[in-house]
C-alpha cells in the first residue's frame, strides 16, 4: 500500500471528494486527521476508514490556526501530507454579490488554505519531507459569470501555491495542485448566491460529471507519484488549451453564456 502509516490531513471530509479521498487513502494505508465543520458527518467517513481522527472546524471563522495545526500534528504525533480540500461554491453575479459573501467565499477558498500550509510546512521542513496539496478548479485558469468570487478564489490559490512550490524547492517538500472539472458531489447544491444563501440545486455540469471516487482514486494516484499539477476532468479540460490558443473564441462563448449563468454547471 503506498500510503502504509502515512498520517494525512484533509479538510473538507465531511462529503464530496474530501470523504472520497479519506477513505481511498484508507484503503492505501493512511492514517487520516479530519476535519469539516459538521462533526457527524465527520464522525460517519471516519467510521468508514481504518483509522481516523476528527477534528471538526469552520475555516471561514477559524481564530487560531495555528492551534488548529498544532492539534492535527498532535493526533498521530507528526503529519506526511495536508489536502486543502475545502471549498464554497457560487451562483452570483460580480456586481451583485454582497461583499460579505465575496470575503466568506475568499476565506474559505484562498485564506483558510494558505493559513493552514503557514502553520504545517514547517513541521515538514524540520522533518525533512512532507508535501501539501490544494484543491483547486478550471475556473482557476477560466474566468465565467455568476463565478466571479470563486475564480479570483481559484486564480488566487494557483498562483499562492506555484510561488510556494518555487520556494520550497530543496527542502524535501513538495506542492501539489489538484484541478479538478465538473465532480458529480453536491458543491452547486451549497453554492452561495448573492445574497449568500445557498442555491440548492444540482447543476447539470456536476450531475453528469466524474464520480468523487473516480476523482478521489486519480488525486491519490497524483500524491503518491509526488505531481506538481493533475487535471481531472472530462471534455472540459480542453477549455484550458482553447483558452490559451484562441481566448476571443472562449470569450465570444461566454459572453453567450451570461443570460443563462446562474443555472450553468
Amino acid at each position: 500500500m503506498r500510503f502504509a502509516g502515512k498520517v494525512v490531513w484533509i479538510t473538507g471530509a465531511s462529503d464530496g471528494i474530501g470523504a472520497a479521498l479519506a477513505r481511498a487513502l484508507s484503503a492505501e494505508g493512511a492514517r487520516l486527521v479530519l476535519t469539516a465543520r459538521n462533526r457527524d458527518k465527520l464522525q460517519a467517513v471516519a467510521e468508514a476508514c481504518t483509522e481516523a481522527a476528527v477534528i471538526p472546524a469552520d475555516l471561514a471563522n477559524e481564530a487560531d490556526f495555528e492551534a488548529l495545526a498544532q492539534r492535527a500534528i498532535q493526533a498521530f504525533g507528526h503529519l506526511d501530507a495536508l489536502v486543502n480540500n475545502a471549498g464554497v461554491g457560487q451562483r452570483g453575479t460580480a456586481l451583485d454579490t454582497a461583499l460579505p459573501v465575496v470575503r466568506e467565499i475568499m476565506e474559505i477558498n484562498f485564506f483558510a488554505p494558505v493559513a493552514l500550509t503557514q502553520a504545517v510546512v514547517p513541521h515538514f521542513i524540520e522533518r525533512g519531507s512532507g508535501r501539501v496539496a490544494v484543491t483547486s478548479s478550471l475556473a482557476g485558469f477560466i474566468g465565467t459569470p455568476a463565478r466571479s468570487t470563486y475564480a479570483a478564489s481559484k486564480h488566487a490559490v494557483q498562483g499562492w501555491f506555484e510561488s510556494l512550490r518555487a520556494e520550497l524547492h530543496g527542502t524535501g517538500v513538495g506542492v501539489t495542485v489538484f484541478v479538478p472539472g465538473y465532480i458529480r458531489t453536491d458543491i452547486s447544491l451549497k453554492a452561495k448566491r448573492s445574497d449568500g444563501s445557498s442555491y440548492g440545486r444540482m447543476a447539470a455540469g456536476n450531475a453528469g460529471g466524474i464520480s468523487a471516487d473516480d476523482c478521489a482514486a486519480r488525486m491519490v494516484d497524483a500524491l503518491a507519484a509526488g505531481r506538481d499539477e493533475v487535471v481531472i476532468a472530462g471534455r472540459e479540460k480542453y477549455g484550458v488549451l482553447l483558452k490559451r490558443l484562441a481566448p476571443g473564441l472562449v470569450r465570444r462563448y461566454l459572453h453567450r453564456a451570461v443570460p443563462e449563468a446562474e443555472e450553468g454547471p
